[in-house]
């Protein structure tokens, strides 16, 4: 089902951006689309709902590079819209956060993105969303640290080194926030 959800969402971005001016705005109009049918496809709320948030970032991301944006430039405002899309629907956002930027981050290495561009974009688009709709930002940043790190040790031990680097550097970010989230991520192995 999972493989489905990347596949469609894909193709959903890419068609909702043949013919448009305003890239971005087809795609998060999309992912939030997305995320909203997932669940009232999957019936619930739950986990599977919840799992389901890493393949809709995925496609979208992949949908988005096959018309010409980078996975870095997209990944702040899909995350975004993901993780205020799973708000709509009554679910987890602090669990969207982190299957999100996980997606994200996964979506860039497989298509040979700028992974600690993305992890730094992903993470802010998590915690602006999660200020947005009323849920904890610090607790949002740390999740999303952690799917950003999980996505990376998938690609190996540079990538995590990289990854935690960007995160720790950007001024994008509030670094004992991050610095917290990183030092419990390292903690939990």
């Amino acid at each position: 089902m999972l493989k489905e959800i990347i596949t469609e969402t894909t193709d959903a971005v890419v068609a909702a951006v043949k013919g448009t001016d305003n890239i971005m705005s087809a795609v998060t109009g999309t992912v939030k689309n997305q995320i909203v049918n997932v669940f009232k496809g999957v019936g619930e709320v739950g986990s599977a709902g919840i799992e389901s948030v890493s393949s809709v970032v995925s496609g979208a991301i992949r949908g988005a590079g096959q018309v010409g944006t980078t996975v870095t430039e997209v990944s702040q405002e899909v995350v975004h819209s993901a993780v205020v899309g799973v708000s709509q629907v009554g679910g987890d956002v602090i669990a969207a956060a982190q299957e999100a930027t996980h997606g994200a981050v996964a979506a860039a290495a497989e298509t040979g993105g700028d992974i600690a561009g993305t992890a730094v974009s992903a993470v802010k688009g998590a915690i602006v969303a999660a200020g947005e709709v009323g849920a904890d930002t610090a607790e949002a940043a740390k999740s999303a640290v952690g799917g950003a790190l999980d996505a990376a040790t998938t690609v190996g031990s540079d990538a995590v080194g990289t990854v935690r680097e960007a995160l720790l550097e950007s001024a994008a970010l509030p670094r004992d926030v991050i610095e917290s989230a990183i030092k419990g991520h390292q903690d939990k192995k």
